[in-house]
């Protein structure tokens, strides 16, 4: 049996109110683009009902090949992510988020230069490109821009947006990796990591993004960003050495 050209990987916790219409999306956008895919749920030991409404989904659309893993411990995104991707039997792997930031209507976007044969990983940006982007906080965006900054220096990579969320890689290439980081330090890990495969071709796509509140349910918060600094300095000087 032939393996579908995507794997999408959704890292939940406690998406309860979000997930059963991003997985509508997802699977709106596979059809009328006509991608074949695989979903795969990684569940974050979640306290709400948000396995129950995986469940719920799966039992209502037979036909979609989707698979939920659970989690008894919440242990980070980073962690579920990696777990998803172990699993993985696509020619290419995304990640999808269980909110409604990022659009699915943007997969051919992003599958684009993978099936030209031109890129090996492609980053959606939310700062390039006339796309939908909805305003919310300024520290937060000079934050992200001073993140990327800083991995740029140390990776030599030109990109405008390390820390997006929608990220797509071929399959061989990520499962080969050896990530480590189970909170959000997954973004600056994961860049550092393929800027040091040889001749990687790496390619961004401007991207819609309609960003959450923390009212809204956003989780990421400002030790996060001291932890990706960390994390930016430990994948591209100390552990440089370390195996992929």
């Amino acid at each position: 049996m032939k393996a579908p050209e995507l794997s999408i990987i959704i890292p939940c916790y406690n998406e309860e109110k979000s997930l059963t219409s991003v997985l509508r999306k997802v699977c709106d956008s596979l059809l009328t683009n006509s991608i074949t895919a695989e979903i795969i749920i990684s569940d974050d030991a979640s306290k709400d009902q948000t396995l129950a409404k995986a469940e719920e989904f799966k039992a209502t659309e037979p036909d979609i090949p989707l698979s939920i893993i659970q989690n008894e411990v919440n242990k980070g995104k980073g962690f579920v992510i990696r777990q998803a991707i172990q699993h993985a039997k696509g020619d290419y792997i995304l990640i999808q988020d269980a909110d409604h930031e990022y659009d699915p209507r943007d997969y051919p976007r992003l599958l684009a230069p993978v099936r030209d044969g031109m890129a090996d990983v492609v980053y959606g940006s939310r700062f390039v490109g006339g796309n939908p982007h909805r305003i919310l906080f300024f520290w937060h965006s000079i934050g992200n821009k001073f993140l990327t900054f800083i991995s740029n220096m140390f990776t030599n990579l030109n990109l405008t947006d390390m820390e997006s969320g929608y990220k797509l890689f071929r399959r061989d290439i990520i499962q080969s990796i050896r990530l480590k980081e189970n909170r959000f330090g997954f973004e600056p890990e994961v860049t550092a990591r393929i800027s040091r495969i040889h001749a990687i071709r790496i390619y961004e796509i401007g991207i819609s993004y309609y960003g959450r509140t923390y009212a809204e349910g956003k989780k990421i918060n400002w030790k996060d960003g001291f932890r990706a600094i960390y994390c930016i300095l430990k994948y591209n000087i100390l552990d440089r050495k370390d195996k992929l």
